[in-house]
């Protein structure tokens, strides 16, 4: 993947908000960008309103088709005149299927999306028919707009990109990651410094590290890692282990 592009179209400004400039998201390479479009920009009246009452009646307030229409034009003909090419438009959506890991894998080695993030009670349904190539789902649960869930995509899919993280390792070796079964296993135990905690610190759990963690020995470390692992998966997602035909 030479360029990652996230070009988020929203009634917000999510590159200004903390989760932005905490994330791992600013922490890219200048070869992946991202880039925020308002749709409240491509309104012509005083109030630049991008909402309006639903036919039918019933609460709540439904984007309109029109600015979107023409910020998602813009933005096409923006990448074209680049020479860049097009890119899919994922809505963030409780309808949508649930994301994964696996997925957010499959966006790091995509050209790129364009994040469409909804506000209010819905988006206009012929914009959706017209213009979305895929919904995504952060869960069955509702929130105020899709900003968050964008944040939430946008995060699992940056630490994947090569010169993101740290060590590459740390991702390749992440809960859930694509490759053989055992790595899709929940995470093993992790300890660090002290080797002991003082007395009564944790109450009843010990306050030692494994020893087998301290022993040198990586063989034994590996199978220590990969049996708690298991225990792990077994315990907290079991659902996972039928999914590998265990």
């Amino acid at each position: 993947m030479s360029q990652g592009e996230r070009q988020p179209l929203h009634p917000a400004s999510p590159a200004e908000d903390p989760p932005v400039r905490s994330s791992r998201v600013r922490h890219a390479p200048d070869a992946y960008f991202l880039r925020c479009w308002n749709p409240r920009d491509y309104t012509f009246d005083n109030y630049r309103r991008i909402d309006d009452r639903p036919y039918g009646g019933g609460p709540g307030m439904v984007m309109l088709a029109e600015p979107l229409l023409r910020c998602l034009a813009d933005l096409r003909g923006t990448r074209a005149r680049e020479g860049r090419p097009p890119l899919p438009v994922i809505y963030l959506s409780p309808q949508g299927q649930h994301f994964s890991q696996s997925r957010a894998q499959r966006l790091a080695a995509s050209p790129g999306a364009i994040l469409l993030c909804g506000r209010y009670e819905a988006i206009d349904q012929r914009f959706l028919d017209a213009e979305v190539d895929e919904e995504i789902s952060m869960g069955d649960f509702v929130v105020s707009g899709g900003e968050l869930p964008a944040m939430l995509l946008l995060d699992a899919v940056v630490r994947l990109l090569p010169g993101v993280l740290n060590h590459g390792e740390s991702a390749e070796q992440d809960s859930f990651a694509d490759g053989a079964p055992a790595q899709r296993l929940l995470d093993c135990p992790h300890y660090t410094r002290p080797e002991v905690l003082p007395p009564g610190l944790v109450g009843d759990v010990d306050p030692a590290v494994p020893a087998v963690l301290l022993s040198g020995n990586h063989r034994d470390i590996d199978q220590w890692r990969h049996a708690r692992a298991l225990e792990a998966t077994c315990a907290k997602r079991p659902d996972l282990l039928v999914d590998l035909g265990s």
